[in-house]
């Protein structure tokens, strides 16, 4: 199973990519929404990871897009976000996500073990 992982914290990403690899799932990697909508149309990933906050296309307009393309609507998104922690600091909201029809949502900082468990239960329902 291919994950892409679209975020732009290069630790972030590195630490992501190695704790998905030792799981057995291969990960692409993609630093900006510009770039992560690229890979998705390339690489056609079984499941895609998107952060909110991004230089470029921020997530949220990635994943509208994703899910208003006929050929990739079905991929399941998670948005990643630390819009929580910065709310005084973005004019991004948890309603904004809701909105984008991702299929699932989670707050940074997130569990090693838990993003894992999300990511498992969104590719068991293929």
């Amino acid at each position: 199973m291919k994950i892409l992982l679209v975020d732009d914290d290069l630790d972030f990403c590195e630490a992501t990519k190695l704790l998905l690899e030792s799981k057995g799932y291969e990960v692409v990697v993609a630093y900006d929404g510009k770039e992560g909508l690229e890979k998705v149309r390339a690489e056609k990933p079984d499941l895609v990871i998107l952060d909110v906050m991004m230089p470029e296309m921020n997530g949220y307009d990635v994943c509208v897009v994703i899910k208003a393309d006929t050929e990739l609507k079905k991929t399941p998104v998670i948005l990643l976000t630390g819009v929580d922690q910065a709310f005084f600091r973005t004019t991004y909201t948890r309603a904004m996500g809701l909105m984008t029809e991702a299929d699932d949502y989670i707050a940074k900082p997130v569990e090693p073990g838990e993003l894992v468990e999300r990511v498992q239960d969104l590719l068991d329902e293929d």
